[in-house]
């Protein structure tokens, strides 16, 4: 039971040191993953559109 007293304790102090981002860093995250998940995204269809047409002009 101790054992279990102490771990509850040190997540309870190990929960106090956690430092959340702020609203503005969580919103400037937010819009530069949704930036880069589209540029990724047209690259990927640009580069399937040409292996694409190749494939087709080969075959």
């Amino acid at each position: 039971m101790k054992k279990l007293l102490d771990f509850i304790k040190s997540v309870r102090s190990e929960w106090f040191k956690i430092v959340w981002p702020s609203r503005d860093a969580v919103i400037r995250a937010t819009i530069l993953i949704l930036v880069f998940s589209a540029l990724a995204a047209l690259f990927f269809f640009v580069v399937d559109s040409a292996l694409n047409a190749l494939v087709g002009w080969i075959f």
